[in-house]
């Protein structure tokens, strides 16, 4: 079986003014663990605070895959 997509959930542990550390687990989890991963300030299409959550989706037919955020309802 090809893997055709997947979707990685991560939360956003901290950051400076050009870098974030973002924890990532797979959606579903497995039992392999959360891993950490370091993304630049710019690829990140939201507001940057800990606690945010961000998502990485990449499918089969994409070039690269795609950051989104976690809508704010306030």
């Amino acid at each position: 079986m090809v893997l055709k997509a997947f979707v990685l959930t991560g939360v956003i542990l901290s950051h400076d003014d050009f870098l974030a550390t973002v924890q990532f687990d797979l959606n579903p989890a497995t039992n392999g663990g959360p891993a950490i991963a370091i993304l630049p300030i710019e690829a990140i299409p939201c507001e940057v605070k800990p606690g945010k959550k961000v998502y990485v989706v990449k499918s089969k037919e994409m070039k690269a895959p795609d950051i989104t955020c976690e809508i704010d309802v306030e």
